[in-house]
């Protein structure tokens, strides 16, 4: 029976071609996925690196590229292009299988000539070289998967920046680990991340079919190469080409996600477009899939911090799973909605009464400070209820009078301590004789509930976008599920923490040493974009939410594109008027409006710009309002951007003032080291926001630039 194998570059060109010939890519390709492709008519080259590349007619003007199997009936699909550039492809690449992890490998023979040519031109006897073999023996490099022929032109590499002018030359696997070595991975984690990740992830094939050498290399490349068992399941894959995490996760997200059994809290950490989201997902349905048949419905949950995420997640879980059965075992809800749930349940099923605007809470505190006479902001003392009182789950003024403060930068001698102690007392009884609730005050009200019953809801927890969730919704997290093997399961990046909340895991019964995995590699964003939203964040270092630093060291991409694009202007008008023009060029250039994402700090500036592009007959939706099914480009604030992705982003009204917000940075006289932590937040915000883009980044203001862009917009040396 024919195998059919889709290279991801594949997929992901696919997805920029016109409909009619991606409907009649399927057409072709579902013969192979049928196995009735014997009349097709696959045309040899002459003058080919390699006689097992043939090209196949999808129309008149497009051809594909298919790798055919010397002995067997596989096939690796390569490529779909127009008819000579199809041609000029196939003669000058060559597929081969990498020595350490067995899988397939495409290399450019031409151009991998034309550079080892120019770099030994270059070289003279004192030339640095990027890889001496002092360093770097080849033995070494020949065990993390370097072959014979790529040795001697590594030794010509003098830094990075020609190493990252190879990137499109050199066989993928290979200038993977040559990158993780440039940007200081040892060779002992490129081995355990890059090689043996393989070996313990490639799918299995039938010893009857081990002859068939092609099928078995695409068996043992995970991350790059997707077996397609049949034409509904090819069918599904090309209909969502953006979609490719469901089918090509790499080994170093595989391992994680279906790990046979954590004997207590795991956690993914990353950067974003790292794929710690599918990670989540895929353990998800890992534990769903592996539970008793008679287990109960809904006994997996899978959590996050918003109602929006958790709404993205029920949407791909949807496109994941499948099977009927597997998919009831999931439940997706946000943890302040099931927080609420337990209490209402507990309270006989009474709505509770939710305080949610922040400045109405803000001027309670001011209220109560005035009556008292205490000399404190509205708020300091929000901040001191909220980061100390109720992160230790402190009742008593003894417990308070005792307690560490750890980031909070005022000190407070006793008798002060008690004077905060007096407002609180005061402002939670306000909230208890009006019957109303905060969100935190939800959750811990619901973790007390779950703790006082010996079962727990919920088998399997799985948390997405942790690092932004408080030390009292992580308390309630860990009452939902017994402590035990795979109970918790995190996903985060403090690099993305937009709310401020830090936590100690550790503190809050939640070990994940030894059981904690970080992913360096951006499956999402262009390394032009990766590096310069990187580089925003210039000597930030966040904690890493279990006593250390996180670091984005060896964090990269797969993949290239333009440098993003900055642009200040004189007046609001002006930026919107240019924005529309950018977007219109978007959409030219065959971009969908719904894959066009335009990210604000205020909700009125999308507004205006969804104004502007429908005056300029190009539909828009914001998101909050609209809701996600609507047709258009896609407008929110930078907070709700989180946890969505989109060909092209334009990040509009950065400017100083907006970006750091005033009203969400506390001053420097009332608490400093809260004051930097306040910008970190609002940083980390933009950070998030800029990062949402696959190919194309905008980023504009009108006025004076936002201080944090200094670092971008600087005039070049």
């Amino acid at each position: 029976m024919a195998t059919l194998g889709m290279h991801r570059d594949f997929l992901l060109e696919f997805a920029a071609l016109e409909k009619p010939v991606q409907k009649r890519v399927f057409e072709v390709f579902e013969k192979f996925a049928t196995a009735t492709h014997a009349g097709l008519h696959l045309e040899k080259l002459t003058h080919q690196r390699d006689p097992r590349l043939r090209t196949i007619r999808i129309t008149d003007f497009w051809r594909g590229v298919v790798l055919k199997a010397e002995t067997g009936s596989s096939y690796l699909l390569l490529k779909v292009l127009p008819h000579d550039k199809a041609n000029h492809w196939a003669a000058k690449h060559r597929a081969s299988v990498n020595e350490a992890t067995q899988g397939i490998e495409i290399r450019n023979d031409v151009a991998l000539e034309r550079a080892t040519a120019g770099l030994r031109a270059l070289a003279t006897q004192e030339s640095p070289c990027l890889f001496p073999a002092s360093e770097y023996p080849d033995k070494m490099l020949r065990s993390l998967g370097v072959d014979e022929e790529i040795l001697p032109i590594i030794r010509l590499i003098p830094d990075e920046d020609h190493l990252e002018a190879l990137h499109k030359v050199l066989p993928e696997h290979q200038y993977d680990v040559l990158l993780g070595l440039a940007t200081g991975m040892t060779p002992e984690a490129i081995d355990r991340e890059l090689v043996q990740a393989y070996a313990r992830t490639a799918v299995r094939t039938p010893a009857a079919e081990e002859t068939d050498e092609l099928r078995a290399a695409m068996a043992r490349s995970r991350g790059r190469v997707a077996l397609v068992s049949g034409p509904v399941e090819l069918q599904a894959i090309l209909e969502r080409p953006f979609d490719a995490w469901r089918v090509f996760l790499h080994p170093s997200q595989y391992r994680v996600a279906y790990h046979e059994g954590y004997t207590g809290p795991a956690r993914v950490t990353g950067g974003p477009g790292t794929g710690k989201t599918v990670v989540a997902l895929h353990r998800a349905y890992h534990l769903a899939r592996r539970l008793p048949a008679d287990a109960p419905d809904g006994c997996v949950l899978l959590t996050t911090y918003t109602k929006d995420l958790a709404a993205e997640l029920e949407r791909c879980l949807a496109l994941l799973v499948e099977e009927v059965d597997v998919r009831a075992r999931i439940r997706v809800v946000n943890v302040d909605a099931l927080a609420n749930e337990i209490v209402r349940a507990e309270r006989g099923g009474t709505p509770l009464k939710l305080v949610v605007d922040q400045k109405d809470i803000t001027a309670r505190w001011a209220r109560i400070a005035r009556r008292l006479g205490i000399d404190f902001t509205d708020v300091f003392l929000d901040q001191e209820w909220r980061h100390v009182i109720l992160a230790q789950a402190l009742t008593e003024p003894e417990e308070y009078l005792k307690a560490p403060r750890t980031g909070r930068g005022t000190a407070l001698p006793p008798l002060k301590r008690l004077q905060v102690w007096r407002a609180v007392s005061a402002f939670e009884e306000q909230l208890r004789h009006a019957g109303e609730w905060t969100f935190l005050q939800v959750c811990a009200e619901a973790a007390r509930i779950l703790d006082e019953r010996r079962e727990r809801p919920y088998r399997h927890v799985v948390i997405d976008e942790a690092q932004d969730l408080h030390p009292v919704q992580w308390r309630f997290l860990r009452t939902l599920v017994a402590p035990g093997q795979d109970d918790l399961f995190l996903a985060g990046d403090t690099y993305q923490r937009i709310y401020g909340n830090r936590v100690s895991l550790r503190s809050l019964g939640i070990p994940v040493v030894g059981r904690s995995h970080r992913l360096r590699i951006n499956y999402r964003t262009t390394q032009e974009i990766l590096a310069w939203s990187s580089s925003l964040l210039t000597g930030e270092e966040p904690d890493d939410m279990d006593g250390g630093n996180e670091t984005l060291a060896g964090y990269r991409s797969t993949m290239h594109g333009e440098r993003p694009e900055t642009a200040g202007y004189a007046t609001k008008p002006e930026e919107i008027e240019a924005l529309v023009a950018r977007v219109r060029d978007w959409i030219g250039a065959g971009v969908d409006a719904e894959d066009i994402g335009v990210a604000v700090r205020f909700i009125q500036l999308g507004r205006d710009i969804a104004h502007a592009l429908e005056q300029a007959g190009i539909a828009a939706c914001i998101l909050g309002t609209a809701g996600r099914g609507g047709a258009g480009v896609r407008i929110e604030t930078m907070h709700r951007m989180k946890g969505l992705e989109f060909r092209c982003v334009a990040v509009a009204g950065i400017n100083d003032g907006t970006v750091p917000m005033k009203s969400a940075v506390t001053a420097v006289t009332v608490d400093a080291q809260q004051h930097q932590e306040d910008l970190n937040s609002e940083l980390s915000l933009l950070f998030v926001a800029c990062t949402r883009a696959r190919e194309a980044l905008r980023v504009s203001w009108h006025g004076a630039p936002s201080p944090f862009l200094a670092p971008v917009t600087a005039p070049r040396r």
